[in-house]
């Protein structure tokens, strides 16, 4: 399955791109797409705090995902 993934602040500098068409095999669920990157992307697996929107809602590791879904990494923020 292909979707498009969106990628801010650090997870952007991780996938070397703010948008990119990425496809996997595993379990069409956040927790699987997550398990995916982290194989591909080592360094998100560091981000303790890394969120997950579908379609511009947060979502947890069981929401399902479909092609046509927009999927947004937002790491961890800082500062004051």
């Amino acid at each position: 399955m292909k979707i498009n993934l969106v990628a801010f602040g650090i997870t952007k500098d991780i996938l070397g791109a703010r948008e990119v068409e990425y496809s996997w095999e595993g379990a069409q669920t956040v927790g699987g797409l997550l398990k995916d990157l982290g194989e591909k992307y080592p360094q998100l697996v560091d981000l303790t705090s890394l969120k997950v929107a579908v379609n511009n809602e947060y979502a947890d590791n069981t929401k399902e995902i479909t092609e046509k879904d927009e999927v947004v990494l937002i790491p961890p923020v800082s500062g004051g």
